[in-house]
């Protein structure tokens, strides 16, 4: 367990609690009604992993560490645990899977029932994907013409073919943030966030798709009226249930009845937390930069962007329209990408004497070897990396492509590390700058970048993005804007604020620019045909080798 106290609080004041729960950890952290983050804990969840793409979890453990982190940040706080008005959940879109007595089923070939979680990441559900794709159902319109193996539906149909016994045992299949509703309130109600983004809810007609069901093998759900999935639909930050309930209070150490929010997923909580500064949400394309990478776009009319997912309405700001895009291996590709060099484990003792990450030290390295940020695109002199570790998410819809790098030699020293670094964080630029550019062709016009994430934090990642992509990068005042997302659900369904929209206004605070540095255009729009070309040639080379 991690935790830290970050301000000062009179114990009296009231405050919220945002909880984030993503793939390695479960984070909480307390606010006061200015924005300002009074104190942060985290505790490490566990992560299995199984033959190939297989990625499961535990719903015990995630919960356990959820209360566990919001009992150390309110004690951290200064708080009293009266003075918290509101709770936020989100999470991951992972599949969670519970029996009768709500209790976990095992969704893991290893039979054990605290692997009772397929985690967003996990591919297992790729050939249902596939074929639900081939069926050209009008829902898919809907998710950017493809389902991705990412979703829910193509991954309760592989627990429908390949583990049988339990899907006909399972109660409810949660996306994970409404599991934690429902474990916090005993409120089945799902938020048209998750339900509308992975799972194919119709949210602009309030209403499932029966037929879509009976299309793909599983209109077993519909006939039972939706009951295992999600029969009442309501927006992020609508108050679940009566609050916590008696149990759940115990385990947190808070008051019976404190207002809990509908929740979210946990990218589209950085989006609100960020994209209410620097003029507006449908000015601002927030862009999630952690272990994957999301982009969300706010829209007032709905508009189809082939490969991105979406057009959802009311998904992150209600009675808007949402375009999700993003790539499922950010922040974990340049993990992946630097692991390979004969530098990296040298690298790694030096970032770990200075207590950094490795993928920070080489920011700073790469920092100090130039004048400005916006230079040590030329240290990437070269070499060019596509990081598709884990396929494309948007604008391709391709869980086959594969990362390419290019202009390896036979150098093995630390400045070449530094070099395959840049070149992988300029990659992630131009993949973002990839599905800007799809959405523009549509009509989908933005006047900034408003970045979160931890992959995003440094301020060399921020200046690279911004000249990659040729748009101003800003950054908010609040160090964890996803938690604050989180906890402005909560100051929501605590009546502090009227709607969410307010809400992101009031506690989202511009902090820094990073304008794209015209010096380094040309650069950056060679290098960025480059990485076209390098992946379209990968995809010829896989459909000729097929």
């Amino acid at each position: 367990m991690n935790s830290e106290k970050s301000g000062d609080n009179n114990s009296g004041e009231r405050v919220v609690i945002g909880v984030d729960v993503g793939s390695g950890s479960a984070r909480a952290g307390v606010f006061d009604l200015s924005g300002t983050m009074l104190s942060y804990a985290s505790q490490e969840i566990t992560l299995f992993r199984g033959p190939e793409n297989f990625v499961e979890q535990s719903s015990r453990d995630i919960w356990d560490a959820v209360c566990s982190s919001i009992k150390s940040a309110v004690a951290s706080s200064g708080v009293l645990p009266s003075s918290v008005a509101g709770i936020g959940f989100d999470a991951t879109c992972s599949l969670v899977v519970l029996d009768a007595g709500g209790e976990p089923l095992s969704v893991s070939l290893s039979e054990d029932p605290d692997r009772n979680i397929i985690v967003w990441m996990d591919h297992r559900a790729t050939e249902q994907a596939e074929r639900i794709n081939a069926t050209g159902h009008a829902v898919l319109k809907y998710v950017g013409g493809k389902i991705s193996p990412e979703m829910e539906t193509p991954k309760i149909a592989w627990l429908k073919e390949n583990k049988r016994e339990i899907y006909d045992r399972a109660w409810q299949f949660f996306d994970l943030a409404d599991f934690l509703t429902w474990r916090a309130t005993g409120d089945l109600a799902r938020s048209v966030c998750t339900v509308t983004c992975k799972w194919t809810y119709l949210a602009h007609e309030k209403r499932w798709d029966p037929d879509y069901f009976h299309t793909i093998g599983l209109g077993d759900l519909a006939d039972e009226n939706f009951r295992r999935i999600g029969e009442r639909i309501v927006e992020p930050g609508t108050p679940c249930g009566n609050g916590l309930t008696a149990d759940a209070a115990r385990q947190m150490g808070l008051p019976i009845g404190t207002p809990v929010a509908a929740g979210m997923i946990d990218a589209h909580a950085g989006g609100i937390g960020t994209v209410g500064v620097g003029g507006g949400a449908t000015n601002n394309l927030a862009y999630v930069f952690g272990t994957s990478s999301c982009t969300m776009t706010t829209t007032k009319n709905p508009t189809f962007v082939p490969g991105v997912w979406g057009p959802y309405y009311s998904a992150m700001v209600p009675g808007l329209w949402l375009n999700e895009g993003g790539q499922s291996a950010a922040g974990a590709a340049i993990k992946q990408l630097i692991s390979f060099h004969p530098a990296a484990a040298e690298a790694m003792e030096r970032a770990k004497a200075m207590g950094v990450s490795l993928p920070t030290f080489l920011a700073n390295m790469a920092q100090a070897k130039v004048a400005t940020a916006s230079e040590a695109a030329k240290l990437a002199d070269g070499m060019h990396v596509v990081p598709e570790f884990l396929g494309n998410r948007a604008p391709f819809a391709d869980p086959h492509s594969r990362a390419i790098i290019v202009g390896l030699g036979m150098e093995s020293d630390l400045d070449n590390l530094i070099a395959l670094y840049v070149a992988g964080i300029c990659g992630i630029g131009y993949g973002l700058r990839q599905i800007i550019d799809a959405q523009s062709l549509l009509g989908i016009v933005i006047d900034n970048i408003v970045i979160s994430g931890g992959g995003g934090r440094h301020p060399l990642v921020r200046q690279l993005i911004a000249d990659t992509c040729g748009y101003t990068v800003l950054g908010t005042k609040a160090n964890e804007p996803v938690l604050l997302g989180s906890a402005i659900l909560g100051a929501v369904a605590a009546k502090l604020a009227p709607s969410v929209l307010d809400a992101m206004e009031h506690f989202s605070v511009l902090d820094t620019e990073y304008c794209p540095d015209a010096n380094f255009r040309q650069l950056h729009s060679h290098r960025y045909e480059a990485y076209k070309l390098l992946q379209n040639s990968a995809r010829l080379i896989r459909e000729e080798m097929q």
